[in-house]
């Protein structure tokens, strides 16, 4: 393995964690948790930051971009709503920034009633936080495609939260000493590593970055698409990140999607 080569996975929540939270007012039905974004080859960096900058500057923003707010057109995006030519320019430059930007998406998405249906009987309130099992298949479906590529991986997240973030780091080292915390014999079919496969890709701990990271933006930026993709897999954002190739799904053999892509967790009740 080369170790100068380094992978870079950086990492937004979406949702919220506990399995019990109410169930969201959507027309969509979506209720989920995820963890995912953007990974990104290390050498990549100036490029993926030249491009961040030529766009904010090109629209004069010197805010964050973030997803639900741009999706929304609320408080420092509502300007693309004020104007249905500006706003129709600006969602077709940032799709095709993200689609042309050397990063690759990768998720787990945890469909919440499926959580429930699957885990509520068995295990009642000793349920796990929905980011534990995320951020573990997380980490292992990027450490393999890191691994695949000859290289090391590094882990960046989103500060979230005293308690979240501490939680992350907890699962992070876990993977480390531990290995993956499923049951093995559940989990056999998706060739697990083990706790030194971890120790020996990943490096170090994982690293908290703020909104202000334009890699975390890009990350943002990302994680719905492949959040709703496992909701609809016809959902523009979604379907142009895939065929420009900067879904993760789409860029290994097929036969490694359902043990290194990315994973949408207990949605069987959605696709019935």
């Amino acid at each position: 393995m080369d170790i100068s080569k380094t992978f870079q996975l950086f990492i937004d929540d979406s949702g919220s964690r506990n399995p019990d939270h109410g169930a969201q007012n959507r027309a969509d039905k979506m209720d989920w948790f995820a963890l995912g974004g953007v990974m990104m080859e290390s050498s990549a960096s100036n490029s993926v930051l030249s491009l961040h900058s030529e766009f904010v500057q090109k629209w004069n923003i010197d805010t964050p971009l973030h997803s639900t707010k741009i999706r929304g057109r609320r408080r420092e995006f509502s300007w693309i709503g004020k104007d249905e030519t500006v706003g129709r320019k600006f969602y077709e430059e940032l799709g095709h920034l993200l689609c042309n930007v050397p990063l690759v998406g990768f998720a787990c998405a945890i469909d919440r009633p499926g959580y429930n249906a699957r885990y509520s009987e068995k295990y009642g309130d000793d349920r796990w936080l929905m980011c534990k099992t995320a951020y573990s298949i997380l980490v292992e479906r990027a450490s393999k495609f890191a691994v695949s590529r000859d290289a090391k991986l590094e882990v960046y997240f989103e500060q979230a939260g005293k308690h979240e973030d501490r939680n992350l780091v907890e699962y992070h080292k876990e993977l480390k000493t531990h290995g993956m915390p499923f049951d093995r014999g559940a989990s056999a079919t998706y060739s697990s590593l083990s706790a030194e496969e971890f120790s020996n890709i990943v490096l170090g701990d994982p690293q908290r970055l703020t909104k202000k990271s334009p890699l975390i933006q890009f990350a943002d930026l990302y994680l719905y698409p492949l959040i709703k993709g496992g909701y609809d897999i016809n959902y523009p954002p979604y379907r142009d990140l895939r065929e420009a190739k900067r879904i993760v799904d789409a860029i290994i053999p097929e036969n490694q999607v359902a043990s290194c892509g990315v994973k949408y967790s207990c949605f069987e009740l959605v696709r019935k």
